[in-house]
């Protein structure tokens, strides 16, 4: 195998300018750049990460935590993610920290242990002091939500924005029984959407109803369940809120094992061959793509730059996309409070 040296002399120049080509350096020439790669090629030389990491102490990764791989929010905003430390060299290593928040310290401290070069996490837990010591170390973006006892990077949506437009839109069509269906009300994208719905009640001067809205269900089968039962009250909603894209893939096929084929849904996150269903739902587009490259470019960002002064927090826009569920298929602006870093 060519080494770092036989590529530097190959190409006429030392082997710190080899490794700074190597390292996307830009503080590199472009005739620099171009006498390496060629030399590099004709040498078939392969940078030795072993190595590498040995040098600096840390792997040539970065770790991602999030709740639950299985999401299909959470698995495409860890596979743009990937793609990106893909590109300049280094591997992801992935784990899920569940939904309660019990095991969050102990399965994030388990990535961190690894020596990283720095960690994406969503926090499930109500407090996230225990990153205080490692933050001298790496850099750490939260996403989806921002943290709780620690000041750091997070990439956040617009979730009160995204939930307020969902409300509107189906006031718009005449529904003023519109349940809401949630998680945990705890965790911070729940409440504020929960905010969002308000809001958008009261503005509509819609009087809202205590009876039509549901927190709890951890499964999309008990949203499913949730759904169903709130339909066969006395009084049912005649629309849909929910919160989630995974109680979404819950309640569509709850509703039509109970006979119930046209209930007005909006959903909070899209999912795949949404598109498909019959009649397709409305969503509020998340763009889990979007909120990963953001998280990863910062990432990144604050690991090249870590003096540079940044702002803490980037929100995300998330507009809301008719369909036949609301009887609609124009595609809706997003909100206004749009991309905003605040």
């Amino acid at each position: 195998m060519s080494t770092m040296r036989q590529v530097a002399e190959h190409a006429g120049v030392s082997a710190k300018s080899v490794s700074r080509v190597i390292n996307n350096d830009r503080y590199v020439s472009a005739d620099v750049r171009r006498r390496v790669e060629q030399s590099i090629a004709e040498l078939n030389y392969v940078p030795n990460e072993l190595a590498r990491t040995f040098r600096s102490g840390r792997d040539a990764a970065i770790g991602v935590a999030i709740p639950d791989l299985s999401d299909p929010f959470f698995a495409r905003l860890t596979r743009e993610i990937e793609q990106i430390a893909r590109s300049r060299g280094l591997a992801v290593l992935v784990t899920s920290l569940g939904q309660d928040g019990a095991e969050e310290q102990t399965r994030v401290e388990a990535l961190l242990r690894r020596q990283l070069n720095g960690l994406i996490t969503t926090p499930v837990s109500a407090d996230q002091s225990y990153l205080k010591p490692w933050q001298d170390r790496m850099a750490i973006v939260f996403i989806d939500r921002p943290p709780s006892g620690v000041v750091a990077d997070s990439v956040v949506e617009d979730d009160h924005g995204g939930a307020y437009a969902a409300t509107e839109h189906l006031i718009g069509h005449g529904h003023h029984r519109i349940a809401f269906i949630g998680d945990n009300i705890a965790t911070a994208t729940t409440a504020r959407r929960f905010k969002g719905y308000r809001d958008a009640l009261r503005d509509a001067g819609v009087t809202r109803d205590p009876s039509l809205i549901r927190f709890g269900p951890r499964t999309g089968r008990e949203a499913g369940t949730a759904a169903v039962d709130l339909l066969n009250t006395d009084a049912p909603p005649t629309a849909l809120f929910s919160s989630n894209a995974w109680s979404t893939i819950g309640i569509i096929p709850a509703l039509r094992v109970a006979g119930y084929r046209s209930v007005p849904l909006v959903s909070f996150g899209d999912f795949p061959l949404s598109e498909v269903i019959q009649p397709a739902p409305t969503v509020i587009d998340q763009d889990p793509a979007s909120v990963g490259r953001a998280a990863a470019t910062r990432l990144f960002e604050r690991i090249e730059h870590p003096r540079r002064r940044l702002k803490r927090q980037i929100v995300l826009p998330v507009p809301l996309i008719a369909r036949e569920s609301c009887c609609g298929q124009e595609s809706l602006p997003a909100p206004s409070a749009a991309a905003l870093a605040m």
